[in-house]
This record gives structure tokens, C-alpha cells and sequence, in this order.
């Protein structure tokens, strides 16, 4: 007689292996897109087009460890002087970051800062952003975070994917971590970050035409940014709910990998954790907020990989629960369910799929090193597990606590960034 916790398990199962049968499908589209983006990459240095004038937007708040550097690499960007203007938004900020951007101005024409101060000033990167790209004129409006340290053509090959493509309401490009070397955590970051990116954008964007903005190396029409009303200011993760309503607003984002942006990432538990929780929690207010639009679209592909964009870090954690129930019924042959099955080689082929598309991952941006396999199944058993803490924090914080969703910066660390490519093997 099937029982309760035999639905309850095979429901996880088919969770777990949708969730890896069609991540598997889109990492064979992120290595179409891969080939197809090196082409396209060597066309536009081939035949630019001719550039629009675009402004940056950098929000910074108690950013002293690391703006210097990022002003210095988006004044070094490869494109025309020009047509290229930097706004650096202090955001109240209580530390040295108001003189060391006035010193930075004063040095460089490009270079212009707005300072927001209490009570509008302080109120969180969304309302930074509002009250930056107001006060600008250009059509394209580009956002690197204060960490950041793009390559010389990042910015170039974002603009020239809108102006060759003029469907598209936004482009975003790759996010490398530099610190990746630091220790164990920026190192699992590091492959999490590439699995991320290679397999859920890319895959995406090359089966689906769809790709979700980060909150960094991205540009956007002004003219969206007009029409949808600027970023959400409740949003905590105002990249993914931006990214949601342009396409409701008929237009595409494109994920351009061979743009890189090097960025500074967590480099303990207790700021990763606060990180992560935040993502989390920002995702459950774009539920909240969005849901009944998606569900109301007439665009049913569109529909279905919105729900599961934002259904992903739950689906993760019951995947994640099942495959820990899996493997210890199997290893301690507990029949919890009265199903009979082959779970434990059910649970190595997940793993051993699991295993494929991360090193497939690594391998386009020459990371697939021995010690970084290894790594990667390390993680299954640690930092995968983690994730789990994180999703029951923010669920609790929300729905349980009904805590108020304050913004919360990441803690920069004084690190040096490695914004090199491993050696080609």
C-alpha cells in the first residue's frame, strides 16, 4: 500500500531529476553558445559599429577598500573617451569613500559623483540607482557594483549587442570571481559562480532567448528604464525582478560570456551567509510581487522558465533533500518507503550528471583542473548542503518572522584580485 512518505519521496525524485535532466539540456546549449559567442566576438572587433554615448552608474556605500581600483579599470575601459561618463553614487556613506571619490573627479573629466545623504541617501542600491540615471542623458545606462574590475571590452561588446540587435531591452555579461584563491570558500564561489553562469544563462539564452541581469556588468535602454518606471526600491534583488518585468515589456536580455567583469566575492561564512540570505529573501518578494502576471502570460515558455527561475533555489533545496535521503536509506538500508528501486544507483548517475556539467562548465574558461574537480565533488557533500541552511533562513525570515527586508551591502575585503585566465594546459 503506497504511503504518505512514498508520494513524498517520488514526488522529490522527479524533482531532483527534472532539475538535472534539464540542466544538462541547457549545458549543451551553453556549449553552442560558447562556439557562436567566439564568433560573434571576432565579427564586432572585425566591423564595429559606431558607438553611442553611455553612461556608468557605480553605486558605492562605505566603499573606500576597493573603489579606487574600480574607477581606475572603468577609466580604462576600451571605449571612446567621448562618449563614455561615470557616476559614482556615494550612498551616505560613513567611511573615506566621499573624499576619495571628490579626489577622483577632480582628477578625471569622466569622472562625476552624486552624494546622497540621509534620509533619501542610505536607502539601498535600488534608490541609488533611480536617483543616478535621472540625472543623466545618454540612451544606454551601464551598472558595474563598487568592486568590480571589468576587462577593456566589456563594455564594448554589451553596447554593440544592443545596437546590432534592437529587440533587445538590456545585455549582461560574465561576473569572474577575482579573489577566487583565496581560500576554500572563494574557490567553491568561484566554481559555483561558472557553473551558474554557463549552464542556467547561457543554456537559456542560446534554447530560450532568456537570460536574468546580475547586478553588475549589464547595460539598459534608457528608454526600458523610462517605461517600466526605473528599479523597484523594495526589491532586494532588484536584478531579478528588473529582469522579469522587461520581458513582460516585450523585450529580450541578452548574456554576452565574452564580456567579464572580475569581482570581489564573500570571503568567510558569516558574509557569504548574509549574502546568500538576502538573494533568497529578494527572490520570495519577486514571487509575492510577480506571480500572478507570469501565470497570466499568454507566452507560455517565457512563463514556465520565469516560474522556475524563481522557484530554483526551492526546487534546489528539495532536490538537495532528496539525494540526501536517497544516499542514506541506501547506505543504511532503512525502508522509510515501501517502494522498492534502485535508489542508490539512482543517486550515483545524479551525481555522476551532476559531476559532467560542472566540468563541462569549467573547461570554457580553462578552470577544469584536477584540484578543481576534486573541488567540485567535494561541494556536493559541504557547499551544497549549505545552501540548504540558506533557503530555511530565508524562509523563515519571510514567512514565518515576517521580518522587515532591509538593504544589507556585502563586506569588501582589502584582497588582491586575480583577473588572469589559469595558463591554457
Amino acid at each position: 500500500m503506497t504511503t504518505f512518505f512514498d508520494i513524498l519521496f517520488l514526488i522529490a525524485v522527479v524533482i531532483m531529476w527534472f532539475m538535472i535532466g534539464y540542466q544538462f539540456i541547457l549545458t549543451v546549449a551553453g556549449q553552442i553558445l560558447y562556439r557562436k559567442a567566439r564568433r560573434e566576438k571576432a565579427e564586432i572587433h572585425d566591423h564595429p559599429p559606431a558607438y553611442e554615448r553611455v553612461t556608468i552608474l557605480v553605486p558605492a556605500h562605505n566603499e573606500a577598500v576597493v573603489i579606487t581600483r574600480t574607477v581606475e579599470s572603468l577609466l580604462a575601459l576600451d571605449y571612446p573617451e567621448e562618449l563614455l561618463d561615470i557616476l559614482v553614487i556615494d550612498d551616505a556613506s560613513t567611511d573615506n569613500t566621499p573624499a576619495i571619490l571628490d579626489e577622483l573627479a577632480a582628477k578625471h573629466k569622466q569622472v562625476k559623483v552624486l552624494h546622497r545623504v540621509p534620509p533619501e541617501g542610505g536607502r539601498g542600491k535600488s534608490a541609488a540607482l533611480n536617483a543616478a540615471y535621472k540625472l543623466t542623458d545618454s540612451e544606454f545606462i551601464a551598472v558595474y557594483d563598487a568592486d568590480n574590475q571589468p576587462e577593456p571590452d566589456a563594455l564594448r561588446l554589451l553596447v554593440a549587442q544592443l545596437l546590432r540587435h534592437p529587440k533587445l531591452g538590456a545585455a549582461l555579461g560574465m561576473f569572474r570571481t577575482g579573489n577566487r584563491n583565496r581560500n576554500l570558500l572563494t574557490r567553491c564561489i568561484n566554481i559555483e559562480g561558472l557553473s551558474f553562469q554557463w549552464i542556467l544563462q547561457a543554456g537559456r539564452w542560446q534554447l530560450l532567448k532568456v537570460a536574468t541581469l546580475p547586478g553588475t556588468n549589464f547595460i539598459i535602454r534608457r528608454s526600458v528604464l523610462d517605461q517600466l518606471g526605473g528599479w523597484d526600491e523594495e526589491a532586494l534583488t532588484e536584478d531579478s525582478e528588473l529582469s522579469i518585468r522587461i520581458y513582460q515589456a516585450g523585450y529580450q536580455i541578452a548574456f554576452v560570456p565574452n564580456s567579464i567583469t572580475w569581482e570581489q566575492e564573500p570571503e568567510n561564512l558569516r558574509v557569504w551567509l548574509k549574502q546568500r540570505t538576502r538573494w533568497v529573501r529578494g527572490n520570495n518578494y519577486v514571487i509575492g510581487k510577480l506571480l500572478h502576471t507570469i501565470l497570466a502570460s499568454r507566452n507560455r515558455v517565457l512563463a514556465f522558465e520565469m516560474l522556475y527561475t524563481l522557484s530554483l533555489y526551492y526546487m534546489f533545496l528539495i532536490a538537495i533533500m532528496a539525494s540526501d535521503l536517497i544516499f542514506i536509506l541506501g547506505l543504511c538500508g532503512i525502508k522509510l518507503v515501501s517502494i522498492y528501486g534502485p535508489f542508490t544507483e539512482v543517486w550515483i548517475l545524479a551525481l555522476v550528471l551532476y559531476m559532467l556539467e560542472i566540468m563541462l562548465s569549467l573547461t570554457y574558461n580553462r578552470e577544469d583542473t584536477p584540484s578543481n574537480i576534486l573541488l567540485s565533488l567535494f561541494m556536493y557533500f559541504t557547499y551544497s548542503q549549505a545552501w540548504l541552511v540558506v533557503v530555511f533562513r530565508a524562509f523563515w525570515a519571510d514567512y514565518i518572522k515576517r521580518e522587515k527586508r532591509v538593504w544589507d551591502k556585502t563586506v569588501r575585503f582589502e584582497t588582491k584580485m586575480e583577473r588572469k585566465e589559469p595558463a591554457v594546459k
